[in-house]
């Protein structure tokens, strides 16, 4: 069995976040852009445009500068570009309102966006501008190195997709790093046809040599699949070869998981790692907490291995400490994800970890990788 592509996105077309409230705007620049070979997506809010840019999977964003509360001044737009830009979203923006003047132009670019498009737009002109910028170089929020650049580039190789449908779950992972690259690792892979592992991690360190660490880890997990039917013994050897490859200050911690389709079931180990929520279908929650320590502390560990069932409507939400200890910077309570996590799954089906990621980047100054992965199990 082989993962499917996301629905309704065509096999290597660009992709366009369209952001307006207006409900006709954003299907006639759909239709527009769906007409000259894009793929989009739409947002009818900023916080929904926030959520959005999470997974990381667009190459341009196309906003309007005024919602609901200010039709005029354009400054919901304007923190709208602040907080993409402050989420690391270093695609090209481009901005639009039908009150254009001089001064929200140069504003808004100032801000961060890469070009401006009064309303009522010239179609031809639209698409001139679209097809601009993504043929442009990818922006930069500051200059980088170019060893520093192709690190990135080949960390975010490494990683999945970020939505995809397989084994009869849904999967969604978001992904803001602190900086260009992260020590934060999620991984799926296939265990057999009717089992599927995944994975998430967060190595020591922040920076490049997070990154290394990170690259490590995932082709040491990579390198044991042959092991994934057990996930105790896949985490005990994967710790061994960690423990022996890198420095005694070094460690990881991990929750690594196999869903079995047939029986409906996860086996679990989870390393050290913040417990994942277990999401019911009910509405009922549990944590699954950890059964051994980090990855990497010492040579031998025992890891116990755990079994819970995974029903249809159920879902589970992973994360890294970046998310679960964004409170921490606030004046939330030490578990406001619990409740976060609670609440949004019981309002939407989609764009859970998108929502999740922007809410915990939006709790205050950034201080760590923010990595929030959601598997639902489809409802019969």
């Amino acid at each position: 069995m082989t993962f499917e592509a996301p629905p309704n996105t065509a096999v290597g077309a660009r992709k366009v976040l369209i952001v307006d409230d207006q409900e006709d705007v954003r299907e006639a620049l759909r239709l527009l852009l769906k007409s000259a070979g894009y793929s989009t997506e739409t947002a009818e809010s900023p916080k929904d445009a926030l959520a959005a840019a999470a997974y990381r999977d667009q190459d341009l964003v196309v906003l309007d500068m005024n919602y609901t509360w200010d039709t005029t001044s354009g400054e919901e737009g304007l923190h709208l570009i602040d907080r993409l830009r402050a989420q690391n979203c270093d695609v090209p923006i481009i901005a639009m309102t039908g009150w254009s003047t001089i001064e929200l132009a140069v504003e808004a670019m100032h801000r961060g966006a890469c070009d401006f498009i009064p309303k009522p737009w010239d179609n031809r002109q639209f698409l001139a501008t679209i097809d601009k910028h993504l043929k442009a170089e990818p922006r930069q929020a500051r200059p980088l190195s170019a060893e520093l650049a192709i690190a990135r580039k080949v960390q975010r190789k490494l990683l999945p997709q970020p939505r995809f449908q397989a084994y009869g779950l849904t999967c969604e992972c978001a992904f803001l790093p602190l900086h260009e690259i992260s020590g934060d690792l999620y991984d799926f892979f296939e265990v057999d046809s009717s089992r599927m592992a995944f994975l998430l991690g967060d190595v020591s360190g922040k920076g490049v040599g997070a990154a290394l660490l990170m690259a490590n880890l995932q082709a040491t997990i990579r390198g044991q699949q042959h092991l994934a039917q057990s996930p105790a013994a896949l985490t005990g050897r994967v710790n061994q070869l960690f423990f022996e490859s890198t420095r005694p200050e070094h460690f990881a911690t991990l929750f690594f998981a196999v869903y079995d389709l047939s029986a409906h079931v996860i086996r679990y180990v989870n390393c050290g790692h913040p417990s994942p929520l277990l999401v019911r279908a009910d509405g009922g929650y549990e944590s699954l907490e950890p059964t051994g320590t980090v990855l990497g502390a010492f040579p031998r560990s025992n890891f116990a291995e755990r079994t819970v069932d995974f029903l249809p409507g159920d879902r589970l939400v992973l994360f890294s400490d970046g998310f679960s200890e964004a409170g921490l910077t606030s004046e939330a309570a030490d578990d406001w994800y619990i409740d976060q996590i609670r609440s949004l799954a019981a309002r939407q089906s989609a764009g859970l970890a998108g929502a999740l990621a922007s809410a915990a980047s939006g709790m205050g100054e950034q201080a760590d990788d923010i990595t929030v992965v959601t598997i639902r199990v489809t409802p019969s």
